[in-house]
C-alpha cells in the first residue's frame, strides 16, 4: 500500500498568551494559501495517475514523473500547470525526507520538450479592459446594491491595475484618504510573499460618473462597510456578506462586458489589470511610473502586455516599400 498522501501544513495560528507559533506553523506560512491548495490538488492528481499505473508515487522515480509529464502534455496542460505540478512534487519528496526525482535529468529533459513542443506563451490571452471599456462597463451596472458593488470593483480594479488576489484582499483598514485621492497599503502579493507590503495612489476620476473613489464611498455607505474587507458577495436578496473569491471578480467582469456589448469570452478578472496598462503605456505614462503602480519588477513585464498595441508604432519597416 502506498504511504498515506502528505498534507501541507495549516496556516499558522495566531499567537496567543497559551500558545505561541511553532516551527510547522512558520513553516507553514512560507506558503500563500493559493499556493497550498495548488499543491494539494497536483498531488491529489499525481497520486490518482500513479496508482492507476501501479506505479509508486512516493517515492517516485525518474521513469513514472517523467510518464506523468507526458500524461499531463497529452491531456493539453499547459507548461505552466506541468511546472507547479513539477514544484508540487518536489515539496511532497523533500518533506518527507526522499530525494526528489524532480532534478534528474531525464524529467527535465521531458520537460525541456514539452516546453519546445507546445511553446510557453498563453494559449488563451484575455482581452484588456482599455479606460474606454471600463467606461463603458460601469455605464452598464444596475443601480441596485449588487450594481453599486460592481461599479466600484471594476473602477478600483482598473484604477489600481491589482491583481484578483490583491483586491479582493483590501480591507477598509489598507485605505487612507487623503486631499489628493486615496492610499491603498497592499499587505502582501505574489512577488511579495515575505509580506514587505507597498502602497499605491488612487487618483479622482475625470468624470464623477466613473471616479473609482467616489464609486467607492458610494458602495461602503450603500453597503454598510465600515470595517474588514472592501469588496464583499451581495446575494439575490440584497445582503452583503463575507469578501469575495478571486475567481468572482472574473465573472463580474465578463457579465459586465456583456452588458456593454462585449464579447464575455474574450475577458476575464486580469482584464482590468492589463487594461490599466495598455491605457496608461498608450496616453505616454513613463513604464517605471507604471511599474510603481502594478508592482512589477521588471520592464520586460510590461512589454508583454503592451506588445500587441504598439506593433505598429516606430515601426522598422515604414516608408521602405
Amino acid at each position: 500500500m502506498p504511504p498515506a498522501k502528505p498534507s501541507l501544513p495549516s496556516p499558522a495560528h495566531s499567537a496567543t498568551p497559551e500558545i505561541a507559533p511553532s516551527a510547522a506553523d512558520y513553516r507553514a506560512s512560507a506558503w500563500s494559501p493559493s499556493t497550498r491548495r495548488a499543491y494539494q490538488s497536483g498531488l491529489k492528481d499525481f497520486r490518482a495517475w500513479a496508482q492507476s499505473e501501479d506505479r509508486p508515487w512516493l517515492p517516485a522515480d525518474a521513469a513514472t514523473v517523467s510518464a506523468y509529464l507526458a500524461h499531463l502534455a497529452n491531456l493539453g496542460r499547459s507548461p505552466a500547470t506541468i511546472t507547479q505540478r513539477l514544484s508540487a512534487i518536489r515539496w511532497a519528496h523533500e518533506a518527507e525526507g526522499h530525494p526528489s526525482p524532480t532534478s534528474h535529468a531525464e524529467v527535465r529533459t521531458t520537460m525541456a520538450g514539452i516546453r519546445r513542443s507546445k511553446g510557453t506563451a498563453p494559449a488563451n490571452r484575455k482581452d484588456a479592459a482599455t479606460a474606454d471599456r471600463v467606461r463603458d462597463m460601469s455605464n452598464a451596472c444596475s443601480s441596485d446594491l449588487l450594481g453599486i458593488r460592481d461599479r466600484a470593483l471594476i473602477l478600483l480594479g482598473f484604477a489600481s491595475a491589482l491583481r484578483r488576489s490583491e483586491l479582493i484582499a483590501l480591507t477598509v483598514e489598507d485605505t487612507e484618504w487623503t486631499p489628493r485621492g486615496l492610499l491603498l497599503t497592499i499587505r502582501s502579493s505574489k512577488t511579495d510573499q515575505e509580506g514587505q507590503g507597498r502602497q499605491i495612489a488612487i487618483l479622482p476620476g475625470r468624470s464623477p460618473e466613473t471616479c473609482p473613489l467616489r464609486a467607492l464611498l458610494i458602495w461602503l455607505e450603500a453597503g454598510g462597510i465600515a470595517e474588514g474587507c472592501l469588496l464583499r458577495r451581495v446575494d439575490r436578496h440584497g445582503n452583503v456578506g463575507e469578501s469575495l473569491g478571486d475567481r468572482a471578480v472574473g465573472e463580474i467582469v465578463k457579465r459586465l462586458a456583456k452588458r456593454a456589448g462585449l464579447d464575455p469570452a474574450r475577458f476575464g478578472g486580469h482584464s482590468l489589470r492589463a487594461g490599466f496598462i495598455t491605457s496608461a503605456v498608450d496616453r505616454g505614462a513613463r513604464v517605471d511610473r507604471v511599474m510603481d503602480q502594478t508592482g512589477h519588477r521588471t520592464a520586460a513585464m510590461i512589454r508583454t502586455y503592451t506588445r500587441r498595441t504598439d506593433a505598429f508604432e516606430d515601426h522598422a519597416g515604414a516608408g521602405l516599400l
